[in-house]
Order: C-alpha cells, then sequence, then structure tokens
C-alpha cells in the first residue's frame, strides 16, 4: 500500500496528545522564554546544579543523548527544576507528543506492509521507545533491527523489551549505516529515521537515505521528522545544554530524500508544530528507470 495523506491523518485521528492552552503558551513566549533564552548561561547552569536537574545533567553528559530522550519521554520528573523543563517544557511536550505521533505511523506501516513478517529497520534507535510502542499496537509478524553507532542504550532497551515482552521482536546491532546491508537478513518494509536529522548535515541525511534506500523492499517506506523553531528555546538549549540542532522544514528534507531515491511524501504535525512526521516510498522501478 503507498501511503497518501488521506491515509496518514486517518492513522493518527484519534491520537490523544499533550497540548497547551493559550494563556500558558503566551506566558511563554512573553516571560519564560526570553529568561531563558537571555538570563546569563552561568546562572541558569547554576540553579539547574542546585536543583539537582536530571535532564541537564543527561545533555550536558550527552548533548541530545538517549538519556535525556527518556527522562522527557517519562514526563514524571522528580526535581523542581525538570518538572519546569520536562513537564511543562515545549520541547519536552513535542518529544512526547511525536513518540505518539510516529508509533501509531509505524504500526498503521506495518500492519500494511505488503508480506511477512513485516521487518522493520530503525537508525539511531537507541533504546528503541518509538518501534516497541508500534509492535505492542500491531498484530502482525514483525521484527525490528535496531542500529546505533552507541551501544550505551542497548542493555536499557533490551529491558524494556522483556518488559513488553518484546525480546524476541527486537534486535539490537551497534555499527555504522554505511555497512547496513551485512546487518540485515532480509530488506526491511519499513525504515525508521526518527530524531536523527536534526544533528546530521545534508550530505550525510543524502547519503543515509541513499544506503537505505539500496536495501530496502522495493514498496517500502521510511519515516523521519523535521524540526521548527517554534519551541522558542533554541538560544537556551545551545548555551545551556550545549544542545546544536538543525532546523529544518519538511520540505527542506523531502529535497534530500528525493535526491537519494524517494518520493510520494505525505506528513503531518503535532499540535505543537515543533515537529511533523513525514512518510516517503523508495521510488519505483519504473521512475528510477525513466530519469536513468
Amino acid at each position: 500500500m503507498r501511503t497518501g495523506q488521506e491515509s496518514i491523518e486517518s492513522w493518527v485521528g484519534d491520537v490523544e496528545f499533550e497540548r497547551v492552552g493559550l494563556v500558558k503558551r503566551a506566558i511563554k513566549t512573553v516571560l519564560i522564554n526570553p529568561f531563558a533564552n537571555y538570563a546569563p548561561a552561568g546562572m541558569l547552569k547554576s540553579l539547574l546544579r542546585f536543583g539537582k536537574s536530571e535532564l541537564a545533567a543527561a545533555n550536558w553528559a550527552d548533548p541530545g543523548g538517549w538519556r535525556s530522550m527518556v527522562i522527557s519521554y517519562n514526563g514524571r520528573p522528580r526535581q523542581i527544576a525538570d518538572k519546569i523543563l520536562v513537564g511543562g517544557g515545549s520541547m519536552a511536550i513535542a518529544l512526547r507528543n511525536r513518540r505518539r505521533l510516529a508509533s501509531r505511523i509505524l504500526a498503521a506501516l506495518i500492519e500494511h506492509a505488503p508480506s511477512e513478517p513485516v521487518e522493520v529497520l530503525c537508525l539511531g534507535a537507541g533504546p528503541g521507545h518509538i518501534i516497541m510502542d508500534a509492535l505492542c499496537q500491531v498484530r502482525r509478524a514483525a521484527h525490528a533491527t535496531l542500529v546505533d553507532l552507541s551501544g550505551d542504550a542497548f542493555e536499557y532497551g533490551r529491558q524494556l523489551a522483556r518488559e513488553l515482552g518484546l525480546e524476541q521482536k527486537v534486535r539490537f546491532v551497534q555499527g555504522d549505516v554505511r555497512d547496513i546491508r551485512t546487518m540485515l537478513d532480509r530488506p526491511p518494509h519499513v525504515v525508521k529515521m526518527l530524531g536523527i536529522c536534526e544533528y546530521l548535515d545534508d550530505e550525510h541525511i543524502v547519503g543515509i537515505a541513499r544506503a537505505v534506500a539500496e536495501v530496502m523492499d522495493e514498496r517500502g517506506s521510511i519515516v523521519f521528522n523535521d524540526l521548527s523553531d517554534r519551541h522558542g528555546t533554541d538560544r537556551f538549549f545551545r548555551r545551556v545544554f550545549g544542545l546544536h540542532m538543525k532546523h529544518r522544514t519538511a520540505r527542506q528534507l523531502c529535497d534530500l530524500l528525493r535526491q537519494a531515491g524517494f518520493d510520494e511524501f505525505a506528513q503531518t504535525a503535532e499540535p505543537l508544530g515543533v515537529y511533523r512526521v513525514i512518510v516517503a516510498h523508495r521510488e519505483s522501478r519504473a521512475n528510477r528507470t525513466s530519469k536513468g
């Protein structure tokens, strides 16, 4: 099944998102975000250390790493500083929304894959929360190969898989995507490429997408996301967390993946507009031939 815009919208119509009301949004825009962005970075770091912020400590150790993602996903921090950053921060809320949105889309793609067992390839997978969420939603036989340059998150991921009864459905592989052909037993029907484009330059994104296209099922699909600066705290993340993210529109990312042999793009945004989840398909053989 080729995914169209109507399909993706029907899949996610009943997803329960976190939302930010107009009053809270105005307070963030007028007061909280300017303070976070322009107060002295040293003072803010001292406040976070004094408040024993687990999110700050995780980002200082590994900016944007899997531990900070898990803290944001959990949404129930113990420290007061993290209650503000995680419980009410636009980026953390958007991350949790992206998780719900992407897992539903991945589950639908698995359900509509042309054959079983459905093979899923996850790039920059970390512990694998999103794909495990998706696997818990489907009835079809499916397996996921989770690839990451670092194996630091794998033990946490394996424990999570055991708790969810998915230990026979997921496989963790430490390695470089350029060697992806050696990691797979069968061509993947679905490729998850979420949460990594914002840390890569254009050349690397195109290179990874091309490597994936070469090993995918002919009718395969890829799921990725853009990143908007609508969270309003990019300056804070750069100065205080050392987190340097690249903000690209969906159109810019689609143009990059088009260079790698993907087409038929469909997209949908989480309510805060920070993330847009995009689905594309490997370009058909007929189209590739006509271009050649």
